[in-house]
């Protein structure tokens, strides 16, 4: 059962705010965020990262839902690729309406969810901790239930969120995650100490993407694709077009495309490629020749050779940062296009009809 509860209105909000203000203000809110937890939050990071790492775990098993899930997704690239440990994502039902109890000893358990506040997280990481795994929280509510049942628990420091769709939020988890990784294999993070200053580049970049908006305010349908660390990326811009604008926006693995869905793409599919620099955009690059021979309509968001070959696209600065860290990045342009593409329909970015802040899942 879900059930949906309200987020607190902001006391400090004016009454006659423009449509889109309050998920404007939050994306231009990444920066500090992004600033803030790699100065304030990269300590404790570090040191609960150092605890978990001393305990071996063997395997990892990440739970999420909805945005939290694509950043999750992130980090099972992130450790499975840089640490070689083997992750699994979690489906909660097979604790929660089934009541499975697998042995988990020496497993670790990272549950990744802005309010901390969904019954079934909860309940399925309180179970795993029962069943003997390492139980991490990474929220942004180091008060909330989950924070309380997790044996650690990591905050990402993103402040209040009040618009529906997650932007600052997803940023800030995936930086925390990466930490959080850097510090298993004893490293620093310093490659990220470069974010806030890329990512106040690109949010400054806004009417070019107000440009690209355009070719989509009629669409009835969109589909993204990525490979590697880009896939959770294309995964995060699907989920926040279909909420704020609703256009139905099927995000698939490049490879996963290939074996059949390439069939709906035509001359008149608007196809977006989210295109790291890296092993991801080498293995996409087969998928791309074939979309160009479908005569799609494709734009990309990556490097400037890719964009330069598509109907139009948005260039990322690739060369100044490593490929595992370009998701941070590359979801910028995209929170944008969200935003943009629905307030160019006429709807309100702020507040999508039928969601609320906290799901309650059970």
């Amino acid at each position: 059962m879900t059930t949906t509860t309200p987020y607190p209105p902001d006391p400090q909000a004016p009454h006659n705010e423009l449509p889109g203000r309050i998920m404007a203000r939050e994306m231009a809110e990444q920066p500090a965020v992004l600033r803030r937890i790699l100065s304030q939050g990269a300590p404790a990071i570090r040191e609960v990262a150092e605890q978990i790492a001393a305990r071996a775990p063997r395997f990892v098993l990440l739970t999420a839902r909805g945005t939290s899930d694509n950043a999750a997704l992130y980090a099972k690239y992130l450790l499975e690729i840089r640490l070689g440990l083997p992750c699994g994502l979690t489906s909660m039902s097979t604790t929660t309406a089934y009541g499975a109890r697998p042995d988990l000893t020496d497993v670790l358990v990272i549950t990744v969810s802005q309010s901390g506040g969904s019954p079934d997280l909860v309940a399925s990481t309180r179970a795993a901790r029962e069943a003997g795994a390492i139980t991490l929280a990474v929220t942004n509510n180091p008060d909330s239930p989950l924070a309380g049942v997790s044996e650690y628990h990591l905050d990402i420091m993103a402040g209040p969120e009040r618009a529906l769709p997650a932007t600052k939020t997803y940023t800030a988890s995936l930086l925390t995650l990466y930490l959080f990784a850097e510090g298993l294999r004893g490293g620093t993070g310093a490659p990220a100490k470069v974010l806030p200053d890329l990512a106040e580049r690109l949010l400054a970049r806004q009417h070019e993407v107000r440009t690209l908006a355009a070719r989509y305010r009629f669409a009835e349908r969109m589909v993204i694709t990525s490979r590697g660390y880009g896939y959770p990326t294309a995964k995060e811009a699907a989920l926040k077009l279909m909420e704020t604008s609703y256009i139905p926006a099927l995000a698939y693995s490049g490879a996963d495309l290939l074996h059949g869905p390439l069939a709906m793409v035509d001359n008149v599919s608007p196809v977006i490629a989210v295109v790291t620099d890296g092993k991801g955009g080498e293995a996409l690059r087969p998928v791309l020749d074939r979309l160009r021979g479908r005569g799609a309509d494709l734009v990309v968001i990556g490097p400037r050779h890719q964009v330069e070959q598509a109907s139009a696209g948005f260039v990322l600065p690739t060369e100044e940062v490593a490929e595992e860290l370009q998701p941070i990045l590359e979801i910028l342009p995209l929170q944008l296009l969200a935003y943009e593409v629905t307030i160019a329909r006429g709807q309100d970015p702020d507040a999508p009809r039928a969601l609320a802040k906290v799901t309650e899942t059970r």
